[in-house]
């Protein structure tokens, strides 16, 4: 950028120069143009070809050229046509300021030969410039006494045009108090000034806002405006005066010092110094000055001293504003003292009974006081009151006395302590009360029985108890109190003559606790009942009673006892069994009691001891007696069983059974003594013991006709149940023997007794018969018992 400033300011150098040396070819006329400012680039202004006399091939081929003094390019050559084209839109006011007119010089250069033809471009003026002012709020400070005709001049507004163009006229807006004159300087513009045409006054107008307008003479015109605030300066023409004459305020007597009675406020219409007032007691009276006080700027008066109204009930007080000018305005302030509700009732107790007792009578007196209140009228007025929902009520008696009755009888149990406030209130405004609390206490009288907490007890002991055992408590409340609360018990006789309750049972007087005396047996007494009663101590006593309900629970203190096979020491029982039993043939039923109860009474059964192991089973729960496989020849025929009885107690008791059983090949074989009694029978001689073997064996031969006979039966039977085959026992058992059940046990319908006699030496059975009568179906399907 610097480089190209270099070569333009080395090219007008040249061109200087060239102008010099040729200045005997400068042509002595001076062609003049004129254009617009603001026109658009490009617009024509002349064609220096029929101008200057030339050809427009001269243009080109003599290297014609425009300059300008200020070497700007304002205006273009058109080498085509010899145009001259302005080159940049003019400014007139940027290009001669306030200058008229307004004339650029230029130079039309020919360089071959050299040759220079003068011109001129003259810019008019258009009117693109509103006047305005240098501010827009024009201040003026007159006083309202200034006299009339008073000039004020005012700055002129500035138009950057000129001419016709610039300001030619001002206006202002209308007002009664203002006109406007203009006034022409030396250098012909024009300057307004405002004259004063009517008085001013502050106190009715302290401003006034006016408008000042300037014109041009443009065509359409220009105009621009300022805002001229005339502010009126004020003089002390005006005197203080207060709102009202007379101020009125009634003030308590209780107000309290330092408080405000009243703001009195005094006016001015002066302004500044001339307006500021201060306010003043005038000639008041010492009593006056010694009360009250005014503050001198606020004009509020306060209390300075308390006010009794029955001393004075009013006050008149002098007051006066002063402003700055001494100019001073008067008015008095008349103060009431009001009479207040100052005093609250006081309550005097006279007489106060307490306890009372709960059975008192109606419209008993409890109390006995009087109330007062200093003040008068309605604040001296009371109204006495005691609070909603008490047995209590208040009547009148003389003058002021009161007095506190019962209204109803009292209750100790439901309410023993009454807190009573006795509320004395005035009439006054606003109303004061004053409180008093009084306690009433209600003694007992013994008018509540004894009551337990349960109307039956159920007490469980277990039997084999230790003497002297707590087992359980009763209880009874009282709803009095004292004495008249205290409580005994002790046993009722029972109803039962022949239950011996003082052997049984007994009861701690004081406590209530229940004792029993001795050991009880469950199996002997179960449960009994007696009855217990709760006596007061008040006079009369009063009593209650309540049923006690003893359950004895049972203790495992029985073992179990056998009884089959009995176990007194008799000759034993031997079980017969044939070798073909199948698995599962009841052999023989052990069956035992326990004394006791419930689980202490549930038995269990187990082999405790077998001659041959694995040949017999015990069923635990019902106590059968089962082979466990097939038999065989080689089994020894005796056997010799231990069965454990055992009981579902803590700890458990038990007892054994013996079992003897005697394999047979049916029923025929002879009876062949157990190891017991070998002895015995060997001391028989021994033709006895031929008779024996011959009757045995003619009992042999009868069993087995009658087995026949019975196999004979049972197959036909079988046949009828359509049963595919028939199962022959192998002894002369009865029908009824017959294991039907669906257990596989025998049928609990039946009582049983198979036994072969031990001291007779005969070989007869006994056969027990069933005591209820089987309820089987004859065409039900006999059941073989499952294998053990």
């Amino acid at each position: 950028m610097e480089l190209g400033k270099g070569r333009a300011q080395r090219t007008r150098q040249v061109l200087l120069f060239f102008v010099f040396l040729g200045g005997s070819l400068v042509c002595s006329e001076t062609w003049s143009y004129s254009t617009a400012e603001e026109m658009e680039v490009g617009t024509f202004i002349a064609n220096v070809v029929k101008d200057m006399g030339l050809d427009v091939e001269d243009l080109v081929a003599r290297g014609a050229r425009v300059i300008f003094d200020d070497y700007k390019p304002y205006l273009r050559l058109d080498p085509q046509n010899g145009d001259l084209l302005l080159n940049e839109q003019l400014d007139r006011e940027a290009l001669c300021d306030l200058t008229e007119p307004c004339i650029l010089h230029f130079q039309v250069l020919f360089e071959n030969p050299l040759q220079f033809f003068r011109a001129e471009l003259l810019v008019k003026d258009i009117n693109d410039h509103t006047p305005t002012f240098l501010n827009n709020h024009i201040l003026l400070k007159i006083s309202e006494g200034t006299t009339l005709g008073t000039l004020f001049q005012i700055d002129s507004a500035q138009d950057l045009d000129v001419g016709k163009n610039g300001v030619q006229n001002y206006t202002i807006s209308p007002n009664p108090h203002f006109h406007l004159k203009l006034r022409h300087s030396d250098e012909g513009r024009k300057y307004p000034e405002l004259v004063l045409d009517q008085s001013l006054d502050r106190e009715k107008e302290s401003e006034l806002s006016l408008t000042l307008t300037a014109l041009d003479g443009g065509s359409p015109p220009r105009s621009g405006t300022t805002l001229i605030n005339v502010v009126v300066l004020d003089i002390n023409d005006n005197a203080p005066e207060f709102e009202k004459p007379v101020y009125e305020v009634h003030v308590p007597e209780s107000s309290p010092l330092d408080s405000l009675i009243i703001k009195v406020s005094a006016t001015d219409l002066d302004a500044g110094i001339n307006g500021e007032l201060s306010y003043s007691f005038s000639h008041v009276s010492r009593d006056v000055r010694k009360t009250f006080e005014i503050h001198p700027i606020s004009g509020e008066v306060y209390l300075k001293a308390p006010l009794d109204f029955e001393i004075i009930q009013s006050y008149i007080i002098n007051i006066q504003a002063i402003d700055g000018g001494s100019l001073s305005g008067k008015s008095n302030i008349l103060v009431r003292v009001v009479d207040v509700n100052d005093n609250p009732p006081e309550i005097a107790m006279t007489s106060l009974t307490s306890p009372i007792p709960e059975n008192s009578s109606p419209e008993m007196v409890v109390a006995v006081f009087s109330i007062r209140d200093q003040d008068s009228g309605d604040n001296g007025r009371m109204v006495c009151s005691i609070q909603d929902n008490l047995p209590f009520v208040l009547k009148p008696t003389f003058k002021n006395f009161y007095a506190l009755v019962t209204e109803h009888p009292l209750d100790r149990e439901i309410r023993n302590e009454y807190n009573i406030t006795i509320t004395v209130t005035d009439l006054g405004t606003p109303r004061l009360k004053t409180e008093h609390n009084i306690t009433v206490l209600v003694s007992d009288v013994n008018d509540n029985a004894p009551a337990f907490t349960q109307t039956s007890y159920t007490v469980f002991v277990r039997e084999d108890n230790s003497p002297a055992l707590h087992i359980g408590s009763v209880s009874a409340t009282d709803r009095d109190s004292g004495t008249n609360a205290q409580v005994t018990y002790s046993l009722l006789p029972p109803q039962d003559p022949h239950l011996p309750l003082p052997s049984l049972v007994s009861i701690n007087a004081d406590n209530g606790h229940l004792f029993a005396l001795r050991s009880l047996d469950y199996e002997a007494l179960q449960e009994f009942e007696f009855r217990v009663g709760a006596k007061d101590h008040g006079s009369p006593a009063l009593s209650s009673e309540a049923l006690v309900r003893v359950l004895v629970l049972d203790a495992n203190d029985n073992s179990p006892f056998v009884l089959y096979p009995p176990q007194n020491g008799s000759a034993p029982c031997t079980e017969l069994v044939p070798r073909a039993a199948e698995p599962g043939y009841l052999v023989t039923k052990v069956v035992a009691v326990d004394g006791d109860s419930g689980q202490n009474a549930w038995l269990s059964y187990q082999l405790l001891k077998a001659t041959e192991p694995g040949l017999f089973g015990v069923w635990a729960h019902n106590g059968e007696v089962r082979t466990a496989r097939l038999l065989s020849e080689r089994d020894a025929a005796k056997h010799r069983l231990v069965v454990l009885v055992k009981d579902n107690g803590e700890p458990p008791r038990s007892a054994t059974a013996t079992l003897h059983v005697l394999l047979v090949d049916g029923f025929s074989q002879p009876y062949l003594p157990l190891p017991e009694a070998a002895p015995a029978q060997a001391r028989a001689d021994s033709l006895t013991i031929y008779l024996v073997v011959a009757l045995a064996s003619v009992s042999s031969l009868f069993l087995l006709s009658v087995l026949l006979f019975v196999a004979v039966r049972l197959c036909r039977r079988s046949s009828a149940a359509s049963v595919g085959r028939c199962s022959v026992p192998e002894g002369p058992f009865p029908g009824h023997l017959v294991d039907v059940s669906g257990t596989g046990t025998l049928s609990q319908s039946y009582q049983y007794e198979v036994c072969l006699t031990g001291g007779s030496g005969t070989n007869e059975f006994k056969f027990l018969k069933p005591i209820i009568p089987n309820l089987l179906p004859r065409d039900s399907e006999m059941e073989k018992a499952p294998p053990f």
